[in-house]
């Protein structure tokens, strides 16, 4: 693997990458030996020329993404060896070779140690999404990779990449795929069946990172009437639904995700008596809704996606929060998330706070809920702990 250039950090603008975290700063680094463009490999050294590891260049404020950490320059093998290193986790976790669940996430960005780099596996079709323009460089050696590493269970790698470049200004070819052709995945998730369409959904087609919190959310629907907000293609539903909700009502703004949520209904075999879908803005319908669910599930978009903008983000949080709490059943549930990285976990419970005080209701915190094993996150960068949720009762 090529190196365009050394990459020099200032005195004392090393401590970060000495423990580990995988940024680099425009703002430590004393000079560049090279002229790097985005995406170039580039070393990384301390102010006397010690190499602290490898990434990739990157246009603006975080100037590289680091990859590799220490003084072994990454290799030819180097991507198969770090994807194995990826299933591995997913296979000490129970995520491979399980009856019940055929996809997660692969390779989760920092977390993984493939700043840049996010790849979700649904049932023999890998989808790969370049959040950086070295990553996206290396798409077919990664492709490579993939082919290597699940064999004959593998059937088509598509890359999506495009969407996530764009929004840093990066250069993308245009989504499509690198190896095989399947236009619909097909999956099990803890033993319910789901339509994945990665080619026109949203992200990768799927949220694989509510896997733990669908499953909780089965445990306390039996006999109680749902509210699905923000639903998308239905995930909590089918699993209200499977666990033995009375009636659950799932609500999203898009009629082609609703299309979706029913073909998945469908899938499994629910009856359609117990189900009602709504298209309609979320906090037009939860400021009129009626006052009869005893579970609610709020899971909406990112509201903030930079730290400017959650000022106004914890504003629409709180609103339908607050909406929430002051039409749920008493003793009700509320299961509430936030996928926004640029909110910590401590500004979301504070917004809850906030809502149950506007709502003038008793409210107790019942479990702190997160993104499941497939999405670990580096000790070292907490910044990937993006998915904050809570679920609460409310009196």
């Amino acid at each position: 693997m090529e190196i365009a250039a050394k990459i020099i950090l200032s005195k004392g603008r090393d401590e970060a990458v000495r423990r580990f975290h995988p940024w680099v700063f425009s703002g430590a680094i004393s000079r560049a030996e090279g002229k790097p463009v985005d995406g170039d490999m580039v070393e990384v050294c301390d102010y006397q020329g010690n190499t602290l590891g490898y990434g990739h260049a990157c246009s603006g404020s975080i100037a590289v993404k680091l990859f590799s950490f220490g003084v072994t320059r990454p290799g030819d093998d180097f991507w198969y060896r770090k994807l194995s290193a990826c299933y591995q986790l997913r296979k000490d976790t129970g995520f491979t070779g399980n009856h019940q669940s055929n996809a997660y996430r692969l390779v989760f960005s920092e977390g993984d140690g493939l700043p840049g780099l996010i790849v979700d596996y649904y049932n023999g079709v890998a989808v790969l999404q370049a959040h950086s323009t070295g990553m996206y460089l290396n798409r077919m050696h990664l492709a490579e990779a993939l082919k290597r590493l699940y064999g004959s269970g593998l059937k088509a790698i598509y890359d999506k990449s495009a969407e996530a470049l764009g929004k840093s200004g990066a250069y993308s070819e245009g989504d499509g795929f690198l190896y095989g052709e399947e236009s619909v995945a097909e999956i099990l998730e803890n033993g319910h069946r789901f339509q994945i369409d990665f080619i026109n959904g949203q992200k990768t087609g799927f949220f694989l990172d509510q896997r733990d919190n669908r499953a909780m959310l089965g445990r306390f629907a039996h006999g109680r009437k749902v509210l699905n907000a923000f639903c998308y293609t239905g995930g909590f539903s089918v699993y209200a639904l499977a666990a033995g909700a009375v009636h659950v009502t799932s609500l999203d703004s898009s009629r082609k995700a609703i299309n979706t949520l029913e073909a998945n209904l469908s899938l499994n075999g629910l009856e359609a008596e117990r189900h009602e879908s709504v298209v309609d803005d979320a906090k037009t319908y939860l400021t009129g809704m009626p006052e009869d669910f005893d579970l609610i599930v709020l899971d909406p978009p990112a509201f903030a996606k930079r730290h400017a903008d959650r000022h106004k983000a914890l504003q629409g949080y709180r609103y339908i929060n607050a909406a929430a709490m002051k039409k749920i059943k008493p003793g009700g549930f509320l299961f509430s998330f936030s996928c926004s990285q640029a909110m910590n976990r401590e500004m979301f419970i504070s917004m809850a706070m906030s809502a149950a005080m506007e709502s003038g209701r008793d409210v107790r915190i019942i479990h702190h809920l997160g993104h499941s094993a497939d999405h670990p996150v580096s000790i070292f960068h907490p910044e990937g702990e993006y998915l904050k949720g809570l679920a609460l009762r409310v009196e």
